[in-house]
């Protein structure tokens, strides 16, 4: 991770099994549950055990959280516990970007912002607002191919031509 990323982690506590909660530089203080990913990979088994799981801090240079020699970059953390506080990611912005083949310039035509904000968002600098992605996902489904807006979305069976 770099400087690239803008909240920094400034503490990192075990609750429950398999919860931590996040303390952010932006002032947030988000939870995350990280069993899945736990799970998911047999290195990472030994920090199932509840005693180990405890043992969390931050890494040496501030950029993750760790076990013993197992890390998750700080990024990753802060998107995933977004996400599961029903918030929109940096990850997911950039996502929808790479999706769609779209530059900081093509985004920023696309949902009618600048390109320093769709910079702020792919960077965490800046929360995405709801709409923000909303229009995200409209921009999808319409891909309007001209600068005039479209006046509607296509029907169920129109999309699915689409994304075929």
């Amino acid at each position: 991770m770099s400087d690239y990323f803008f909240p920094q982690l400034q503490a990192v506590e075990a609750m429950a099994p398999y919860r931590l909660r996040t303390t952010w530089s932006t002032g947030e203080v988000l939870e995350i549950d990280v069993e899945d990913r736990l799970r998911r990979h047999s290195a990472l088994a030994p920090i199932l055990d509840p005693a180990m799981f405890t043992r969390v801090h931050i890494s040496e240079w501030g950029h993750g959280i760790e076990w013993i020699d197992e890390e998750f970059g700080a990024d990753n953390v802060y998107a995933w516990a977004k996400e599961q506080a029903g918030e929109v990611s940096h990850e997911m912005f950039d996502d929808w970007m790479s999706r769609n083949g779209l530059s900081l310039s093509g985004a920023a035509e696309a949902l009618g912002i600048s390109r320093r904000m769709v910079s702020y968002y792919r960077t965490a600098h800046k929360s995405i607002p709801r709409q923000t992605w909303l229009a995200c996902l409209g921009w999808e489904a319409v891909k309007p191919e001209t600068r005039s807006m479209p006046r509607s979305l296509p029907t169920a069976l129109e999309y699915a031509a689409l994304h075929a």
